[in-house]
This record gives C-alpha cells, sequence and structure tokens, in this order.
C-alpha cells in the first residue's frame, strides 16, 4: 500500500511542475504573437527578391553569371546550415530539423558527395555532435535569443559567402522548420548559395515592362550577396515563430497532462487514506471486543 507521506509529495510536486509549465506556455504565446508578425513580415520581401533575381537571370544575354548564381559548376561539396533553438522543451521541433539533417546526409553520402555543417543553435549541436560532430565545421548560438537582429545574420552571411569564394563549398543548403500554425511546423530545406531560380509567375509582357541600368551581370553581383543575408534571415524568423509555437503546444499538453496526473494521485490518495481510516477503526473495535 502507498505511503501516504509520499504521495502528498508527489502531488505537491507535480503541482509545482504545472505552474512552471503553464507559466512557460504564457511566455510562449506572448513571444508566439511577435515571431509570427516578424515572419509574416518578412516573406513578401523575401519572396519579391526571389522573382527579381529569376527576372534578372531569365533577361541575361550571357551565359553563366555571377559565381552566386551560376555556381562553380560542380556539387561536390555540400554545406548544409542546420537552424534548431538554443533551449529544449519545445516538443519535437529540434528533432524534425536532427532528423531531416540526418537524412540529408547519409542521402548526400550515398551519392558520393562531401557534406560540411553549420550549426545555428545549440540543440542542433548537441544532437549532430555524436555521429556527425567530424562535420561540423562552425556552432553558433545565441543567434535567435531576444529580437534577430538583421546585422547579426548578415555577418553569418557574408561568412558563407566567403566560405564559397574559397572553394569550401559548391552547394549550399537551409534546413530549418517553416511556422504554418502553432500546432504545425514544415521541416523546408531551401538552397541559398548558389541562388535557386524559381518559376516566374509573371507572363513576357510584365517582365518585359522593366528596363534595368546597369546591365544585369552588374545588378546580380549587387543583389545576390544580398539575397543570401535575407534568405537566412527570412529562415531564422519562420524558424523562431515555430519554436515559440512548438514550446506552447508542448506546454498546453505538459500541462493537461500534469492535471491528469494529479487528478489520479489525488484519487489513489484519498482511497489509500480511507482505507488507513478503516484499518485503525477496525483495530480499535477488535481491541474493544477483546476487552
Amino acid at each position: 500500500m502507498p505511503n501516504l507521506k509520499d504521495l502528498k509529495v508527489r502531488i505537491n510536486s507535480v503541482k509545482s511542475t504545472q505552474k512552471i509549465t503553464s507559466a512557460m506556455k504564457m511566455v510562449a504565446a506572448a513571444k508566439l504573437r511577435r515571431a509570427q508578425e516578424y515572419a509574416e513580415e518578412a516573406r513578401p520581401y523575401s519572396a519579391r527578391m526571389d522573382r527579381m533575381i529569376a527576372t534578372l537571370a531569365g533577361k541575361m544575354n550571357d551565359v553563366g553569371g555571377p559565381k552566386l548564381l551560376a555556381g562553380t559548376g560542380k556539387s561536390d561539396s555540400h554545406l548544409l546550415v542546420v537552424m534548431t533553438a538554443d533551449r529544449g522543451l519545445c516538443g519535437g521541433f529540434n528533432s524534425s530539423i536532427v532528423r531531416a539533417t540526418r537524412k540529408r546526409i547519409a542521402q548526400l553520402k550515398n551519392d558520393g558527395k562531401q557534406v560540411k555543417l553549420v550549426c545555428v543553435g545549440r540543440k542542433g549541436s548537441d544532437q549532430l555532435q555524436r555521429e556527425a560532430g567530424e562535420l561540423i565545421t562552425e556552432s553558433l548560438e545565441g543567434i535567435t535569443r531576444g529580437k534577430i537582429e538583421f546585422s547579426a545574420v548578415a555577418d553569418i552571411g557574408a561568412r558563407l559567402i566567403n566560405m564559397f569564394e574559397a572553394g569550401d563549398f559548391d552547394v549550399c543548403t537551409m534546413i530549418y522548420n517553416k511556422f504554418q500554425s502553432a500546432m504545425t511546423q514544415i521541416v523546408t530545406e531551401q538552397q541559398i548559395i548558389p541562388a535557386s531560380i524559381p518559376e516566374s509567375e509573371s507572363d513576357e509582357d510584365t517582365v518585359g515592362m522593366y528596363e534595368y541600368e546597369p546591365d544585369e551581370s552588374a545588378i546580380l553581383a549587387e543583389l545576390l550577396p544580398k539575397n543570401v543575408s535575407t534568405q537566412l534571415f527570412s529562415a531564422l524568423l519562420e524558424n523562431t515563430a515555430s519554436e515559440h509555437g512548438a514550446r506552447m503546444t508542448a506546454m498546453d499538453s505538459a500541462t493537461r497532462n500534469a492535471g491528469e496526473m494529479i487528478d489520479k494521485l489525488t484519487l489513489t490518495y484519498n482511497r489509500t487514506r480511507q482505507a488507513f481510516i478503516t484499518k485503525e477503526l477496525i483495530e480499535i473495535i477488535s481491541g474493544a471486543e477483546a476487552l
């Protein structure tokens, strides 16, 4: 039979945990509103820049173009930028990104490609350290704490471009969670170096409405480095909103589970207490009858 004192201690412990998870849920909900606004505000600019690069690339008369657009002509070495959170307690948010990264690494290695990793967020680095630690070239933490500053992201973009120009990799792909709702985050793989040209949604008449000066190559040479930072910034905003949504959902589930556990423990406590009282009454009556 369970000890009444142990049950009481367990109930109080679960109640304390419930207060913490409830508070974390409210904090995550407050942060989610701001993070969702930032992510949604960044989407039109990011999408428009993609369309602008596609238009410029389509109007170029010469073959090739800037290296950030044309690439190195090969795809032997791949750099994966893995974006996770610095903290846990957010359900399967980090695990889903790491799982997609492991799958991508396995695919590339099966194709005979060389793989390198840049981890943005401590959890990704921690989970990949055991089996892919030798692939991690850099691990960045604290980028998503507080408000994400574009200047910090621009430094990461410049670092990636320098690595590309130095020949450290041929293709760079981001892996992150795109925000859809508080309960749904979509693991996304997006190539940023060389720039991935989306299908143009406009017809030829719309594309022909613009004339560019100087020529397309000069504009792309200026625009492509900014596009790398812009896509990184947009992905980090999406990832941060996804993190807060996942944490809010996870803490809501934890709070409800704690409530159910408290109810079960309270029922067990009351039954045990009643059994002890009944036992004591039986002992008293038996003693009285013996006299």
